[in-house]
């Protein structure tokens, strides 16, 4: 019920091809400053510019865009660190709980299209995370997830003294 639509499988694929195409790119323009930097890129003198001779005057005489290019880079690498670091779950809280996941979708199976499903259960207590489609009943999800859902599932899980968070998205 955590992918009945396909959703998340497809998330994870377009998270793994973003990192092959930034890595693949990467590691080609690796590829091409160490072979430009042996000497061995198609035979071109060792002296020969990488750029046209009209840029290489402007950027001699301005290296303020150098700076500003380093810094875009920079923050480029940022984003996709952060990127990949949160494809691999760093960052979560708690571990992913199959038998509280289980007993959510089980207690909201009359809920139509049910996005992502899932507990997780830290030291700080545990972490509900529910998504559903704009066209669901929200107050009686909340109202089913307030009245016995969560209850049932901090008794089986934790206990009944464990605080309990809950987020619930909601599809446009």
């Amino acid at each position: 019920m955590a992918s009945g639509n396909g959703r998340s499988i497809r998330q994870y694929a377009g998270n793994r091809v973003g990192l092959a195409v930034v890595g693949g790119t990467l590691a080609a323009l690796g590829t091409y400053v160490y072979l430009r930097g042996q000497d061995r890129f198609f035979d071109l003198p060792p002296n020969s510019r990488v750029l046209p001779a009209q840029a290489y005057r402007v950027l001699a005489e301005e290296p303020w865009p150098l700076w500003m290019l380093a810094l875009g880079l920079l923050l480029l690498a940022l984003v996709a660190l952060r990127w990949l670091l949160l494809c691999l779950g760093w960052g979560r809280r708690g571990a992913h709980n199959g038998t509280g996941t289980a007993m959510l979708c089980v207690g909201l199976k009359n809920v139509e299209g049910l996005g992502r499903a899932a507990v997780r259960v830290g030291e700080d207590g545990l972490r509900i995370g529910l998504t559903c489609p704009s066209a669901a009943d929200v107050g009686a999800v909340v109202g089913k997830l307030d009245q016995d859902i969560v209850g049932k599932i901090r008794r089986e899980v934790r206990d009944d003294e464990a605080a309990t968070l809950v987020r619930l998205h909601v599809r446009r």
